[in-house]
């Protein structure tokens, strides 16, 4: 049902259904991308013209949630489509992860389906500065999303079981992203918590 709605809206279909899906609508990105990916392979859509769609209809919507973070703020907490995407006990976790590797952030949540929008709203409500965001999740993508359209394209009649494979490689990357940022975050509150000690010392003195 899915493929038929994204062969007869095309490459409409394909970018309005990426950009809504970044903002709420129940709908995996990486459903989308492979769907067009298949139906290029079947001569209903054409590659050269579907792959940058899908780039383009998932940067979009990247940089609107960004947006509505960054311009709503606080506010933007209050609207329907987002208190499904972020609630404020998340939302406080994220901005003290936020402040101290807000890109990396980006980066890893890009690979989770589940904490991409919370992570891209939250980067415009701490005010993540915007090169920062787009060159993060840029870097993502432009691997990701040809992947996924490629190994769609060359292997549809394998497509269920090659995304899995590329599932587990990316939780690994979003994993890994996570852990250094945890481990940075570590040794800054530790160097943090020394010199705390080191001026009460001095201070009994």
């Amino acid at each position: 049902m899915f493929d038929s709605l994204i062969a007869y809206w095309s490459y409409l279909g394909v970018f309005a259904t990426l950009c809504l899906a970044s903002l709420g609508l129940p709908i995996p990105e990486e459903i989308v991308v492979v769907t067009a990916g298949v139906l290029s392979h079947q001569g209903v859509m054409r590659w050269w013209l579907a792959l940058p769609v899908c780039l383009l209809g998932v940067v979009i919507g990247d940089i609107a949630l960004y947006g509505i973070g960054r311009h709503f703020g606080e506010r933007a907490l209050a609207l329907p489509l987002i208190r499904r995407v972020l609630d404020p006990a998340r939302r406080v976790r994220m901005e003290a992860a936020y402040r101290k590797r807000g890109a990396l952030i980006v980066f890893g949540a890009r690979h989770v389906a589940g904490l991409r929008g919370a992570a891209f709203l939250t980067a415009g409500i701490v005010h993540l500065p915007f090169w920062k965001f787009l060159l993060a999740d840029g870097i993502a993508i432009a691997y990701g999303i040809p992947l996924s359209f490629g190994l769609a394209y060359f292997f549809s009649e394998h497509v269920h079981r090659l995304m899995a494979e590329v599932h587990r490689v990316e939780r690994w990357i979003a994993v890994v992203a996570v852990l250094v940022a945890a481990v940075w975050i570590a040794r800054v509150l530790r160097r943090r918590g020394r010199q705390v000690v080191g001026e009460e010392t001095e201070a009994s003195a």
